[in-house]
């Protein structure tokens, strides 16, 4: 009998005898394999089957042990001449769950050449086992057993000798919930000889021993792929393999994306050039030409707004809008021509500071820092300052001309596209500046992922460019959107930010996959330029878009996706926020 490179035995003549030591000298799961018990019978034949078809049965196999069915998993093994575990490897296995301890050590011998890395993999394998042993025998008050395994065996290894000191420490807890506090252990028993054996195996080749659950591994591996693929996929990932189907390929509905207009605002005046939800996802704010902010309170079940208030006073009309992390403070800048800027405290509803310093101010950007105290501004005009909340310039960098700011991460520093067509990063503290990238015509308007890695770049003449900060390379041009002269502000959205959006001169919104160049949906329904497109951060099937044509469309997936309140209207009127209707365009 010749063992198979990947764990399975090729019978050529042998004996039955052979036979029942391949199949029942193995363990899997901490239960006995019995080939011939419960009416099976010992002589099924065998057969010849390739290396994939070996490997495909032994992972069965290991399955039907896990879910209980040891009689036909054994048949299995029996009848396709497979074997789940060599024979070593199943009686370490057992010795390790049963806690028997000198035999596992012996074990360890007979299984060093089936090792890959076998001195280190042997060194480390044994100090787990000690380890588990030390632990359980202060679980159980027996110091002086303890104390022997720590001076006799652990030390003597000369391995690992950091742990060997903290684990010497456990000899000072006073019992055993402040040893499995200190240790991070769940103590003596079935689940830390589980743990402990899941770290065993990580040094055994699956030829000796198939890692736990690798069938079951092995097919969330490719239902998380397939919802990777999915062009439509934006639902947390909180599924288990209990509540989906294997016998079909993922795949969601576009009906689920937000891609109907279920909601037309018409509160505005005049051209609407801005729109951002909060962080906490449940306010949006839209600014506009007419000179005023709306606030409006986002309904996380109809996927709908509501008016909350308006913030009036913005003499130059309303271009760009930054929300302070906490969704509290609003802070309201102008267009070109504009030196001012406004932050209101969106709670009370109040003016907090009307910030100016010169006339020849442009405040037309800003941003907040991760931490809610500072903000930074700029223009085209050559001013770029860094301000605390009373608009107070702490910081201020002369003569650099910028379109679009934005705070990274790390909480100090600043990325501005500038008028040289570039994206450069600017640390105040330090007086540093550093080249990021570099464009062909003018960024108009840009926007940071949350992971801080990708920017969303909308360049005039181009349209929509996504770039690597880290590697300082352009990643994609998506294909679709028309865009010329205009400022239009895109967005990332979706669950981990897998899509990108963005309005359009063609009075479109266009969405894409961020892994694909074509979009993935069009969405028609504004009747002039869609200035601004923002996602929901929080509610994922939420998307705002806002026009020329003074209005603010809020698309969502299929009513069927949504709760409808029951004071809702089902009618065709109108919306001023306080209903809502299905758009027929």
């Amino acid at each position: 009998m010749q063992q198979a490179a990947n764990g399975c035995c090729e019978h050529n003549g042998a004996a039955e005898e052979d036979l029942q030591e391949s199949t029942s000298a193995f363990q899997q799961n901490g239960m006995d394999a019995q080939p011939d018990s419960n009416g099976i019978n010992g002589d099924v034949s065998t057969k010849v089957i390739g290396k994939t078809d070996q490997e495909i049965v032994r992972l069965i196999g290991q399955h039907l042990r896990t879910i209980g069915l040891n009689r036909t998993a054994d048949l299995l093994m029996q009848e396709s001449g497979c074997r789940l575990d060599h024979p070593a490897a199943a009686k370490f296995k057992q010795h390790v769950m049963d806690g028997d301890w000198s035999k596992a050590d012996l074990d360890l011998n007979e299984l060093e050449a089936l090792l890959d890395n076998s001195k280190y993999s042997l060194a480390e394998m044994k100090f787990l086992i000690l380890e588990q042993k030390y632990l359980e025998y202060l679980e159980d008050g027996k110091v002086l057993d303890a104390l022997h395994v720590l001076r006799n065996e652990l030390t003597p290894l000369q391995h690992n000798t950091e742990k060997v000191h903290e684990l010497s420490s456990y000899m000072m807890c006073s019992g055993r919930e402040e040893l499995m506090a200190r240790a991070r252990w769940e103590g003596k028993g079935l689940q830390s000889r589980t743990t402990l054996m899941d770290r065993l195996q990580e040094f055994l080749p699956p030829t000796v021993m198939l890692p736990p659950r690798r069938l079951h591994t092995l097919l969330s591996q490719a239902v998380e792929l397939q919802k990777q693929r999915c062009p439509y996929h934006n639902t947390e990932s909180q599924e288990t393999m209990d509540n989906i189907s294997l016998l079909v390929d993922h795949l969601c509905s576009r009906n689920q994306f937000p891609c109907k207009s279920i909601q037309v605002l018409t509160d505005h005046c005049d051209e609407v050039w801005f729109c951002r939800f909060s962080p906490d996802g449940l306010k949006l704010a839209t600014g506009s030409k007419d000179t005023t902010v709306i606030i409006w309170d986002v309904d996380p079940d109809t996927l709908t707004c509501s008016h909350r208030t308006t913030l009036e006073g913005h003499s130059y009309g309303v271009a760009y809008l930054g929300w302070s992390p906490d969704s509290t403070h609003l802070i309201v800048c102008g267009p070109e021509d504009c030196p001012e800027l406004w932050i209101w405290n969106v709670e009370t509803e109040e003016l907090r500071k009307k910030v100016t310093h010169s006339p020849e101010d442009s405040l037309t950007s800003c941003s907040w820092h991760r931490d809610g105290k500072k903000f930074v501004t700029g223009g085209i005009r050559g001013q770029f300052y860094q301000c605390d909340l009373e608009g107070t310039v702490l910081d201020a960098w002369e003569g650099v001309r910028v379109n679009c700011v934005w705070c990274r991460s790390d909480g100090k520093t600043v990325l501005a596209a500038d008028t040289h067509h570039r994206v450069r990063s600017y640390v105040f503290d330090e007086l540093t500046e550093t080249n990021i990238l570099q464009e062909d015509h003018p960024v108009m308007a840009f926007t940071v992922n949350q992971a801080d890695r990708l920017a969303l770049l909308n360049v005039a003449t181009q349209g929509v460019h996504l770039w690597d900060l880290q590697d300082k390379c352009l990643v994609r041009k998506f294909q679709g959107v028309t865009q010329g002269h205009f400022t239009i502000h895109s967005c990332f959205g979706g669950v981990n930010q897998d899509f990108v959006a963005s309005g359009s001169e063609d009075h479109k919104v266009y969405i894409w996959h961020i892994k694909k160049e074509l979009p993935i949906a069009t969405l028609s329904g504004h009747t002039r330029i869609v200035n601004c497109v923002a996602w929901n951060p929080v509610y994922h099937q939420m998307l705002a878009s806002v026009s020329d044509d003074c209005t603010v469309r809020i698309w969502g997936p299929d009513d069927k996706y949504r709760t409808k309140k029951q004071s809702a209207s089902a009618g065709d009127s109108s919306s001023n926020g306080n209903s809502w209707h299905e758009s027929r365009s």
